[in-house]
Parts: C-alpha cells; structure tokens; sequence
C-alpha cells in the first residue's frame, strides 16, 4: 500500500471523471508537469490503487433497457461448490456482475436484458438452472446515480 497525497487524490478524482483523459491535461488541470502527471499516474497503477481503466456504456443506448439486480440463496450448499455457481453465472452474456456477500442472499447478481420479457426468459432458462440455486429476490433498477467512491 503507498501513501497518496492531495495531488495523487485530485489525479484520481479526474481519471474517475473521465479515464480517457491524458496525463498532459490532467496536469495542466492541476498544476503539474506532463511527466511527473504520468509518473505518478504510473506508480499508482504499479502499486494497484489504478486497477484499471473502463469504458460505461450506457445499456439503453445499445438495445439493453432493464437491468435487474437479484439476490440469489443457494439450496445446496454442500453439494455445489462456490466455485461451480459462480463459473456458470459468469459464462451467461446477460449476467454484468456476480458477487458473493454475507447475509440473507449468499450472491447478488446483475443482470441487463432487452425488456422484461427478455429478462424473463433470461431467469427461467439460464438463472434458474444454475447449479444450486435456490430462492431468487429479483429487483428491477429505476434510475442510478454513480458516485466516485471516497478518495479522502
């Protein structure tokens, strides 16, 4: 773990504003070289702080209107390893994210599909015949407001 300073914090703050932007403006932005922007951009990604840069799509536009979040249980735990539930769910296209939590649900997932009919479709065939599942809590997204996270 390395120590990040407030201009290390304001680097990232406009890389989680806009990751495509380059260390030359991000440094004009705050006062800093191009170079020593970039090297500190480098040693954060070296260190793991920056674990990666991503594109947001937004799922509307590109023909994917519901995304639902749900809380899966597993009913046999036993006899279905972890690691088989969540390979399965990983390889279904429709499944965003797969995450293992504590709590009343042992994974939450998010799903995105065409309409509700096609996240139907999506439950029935692919979800529900997952290895081990046992109850499914579906909650359908309204609206979402994305936050950078804390950066001190």
């Amino acid at each position: 773990m390395i120590a990040l300073d407030d201009t290390d914090r304001s680097i990232l703050r406009a890389l989680v504003a806009d990751a495509a932007q380059s260390a030359g403006a991000i440094g004009r932005a705050l006062g800093l070289s191009q170079p020593a922007t970039w090297r500190r951009i480098r040693r954060m990604e070296e260190a793991g702080v920056i674990a990666g840069r991503r594109i947001d799509l937004d799922s509307t536009a590109i023909g994917f209107g519901v995304t639902v979040f749900l809380g899966v249980k597993l009913a046999t735990k036993g006899r279905v390893s972890l690691e088989d539930f969540e390979r399965a769910a990983t390889a279904i296209p429709e499944v965003q994210t797969v995450q293992h939590v504590l709590g009343l649900y042992d994974y939450r997932l998010r799903v995105t599909a065409r309409d509700i009919a096609d996240f139907e479709r999506v439950l029935r065939r692919r979800i529900m015949t997952l290895p081990g599942v046992g109850n499914v809590e579906a909650n359908v997204l309204l609206s979402e407001e994305r936050r950078p996270g804390p950066l001190g």
